[in-house]
């Protein structure tokens, strides 16, 4: 019943993805992304960095490997639900390929970053993209918006 509700969820994900598609949006741009909160005297309103180029390139590899992941997550448990284990295994793969490859960017993008605020969020994002998996029970994805939303917050659209 478990594998029911994630297909459906991530086929959710998949057309809402398609529905901004057909607008000319990209649904994937910012990843796991929730609003930062407003700011209030205790935490001022954060400013630019001065990274642009490390900025954009993070969000780009960012929007690629969630798009990709949350495809072949799909995939692999459609295939998985037909008793597939070829094309399952192979989806799993491709997921954790993409995420590897963005952690690699996070990491790269780290040590080219000058703003440390910067610099050691996107070394704590590639931790945390690093220690994402395929399997969809142990994401933990409070704490992957937070860090998404300190990075909204360095790097603002």
């Amino acid at each position: 019943m478990r594998r029911v509700f994630v297909v459906t969820a991530l086929t959710g994900v998949l057309l809402a993805g398609a529905g901004c598609a057909d607008r000319g949006e990209d649904p994937f741009a910012v990843g796991f992304a929730s609003p930062a909160p407003p700011p209030t005297a205790a935490t001022p309103a954060p400013t630019a960095t001065g990274d642009p180029g490390v900025c954009a390139r993070a969000k780009q590899a960012g929007s690629a490997a969630v798009q990709t992941y949350v495809f072949k997550l799909a995939e692999m448990l459609r295939a998985t639900g037909r008793g597939d284990r070829k094309t399952a295994d192979a989806a799993r793969k491709d997921a954790e390929t993409a995420l590897a490859g963005w952690r690699d960017t996070l990491r790269e993008q780290s040590g080219q970053a000058t703003d440390p605020r910067l610099r050691t969020l996107l070394a704590d994002l590639a931790t945390e993209v690093g220690g994402l998996g395929t399997d969809v029970q142990a994401i933990d994805e409070a704490e992957f918006d937070r860090l998404q939303g300190r990075l909204d917050e360095l790097c603002p659209a």
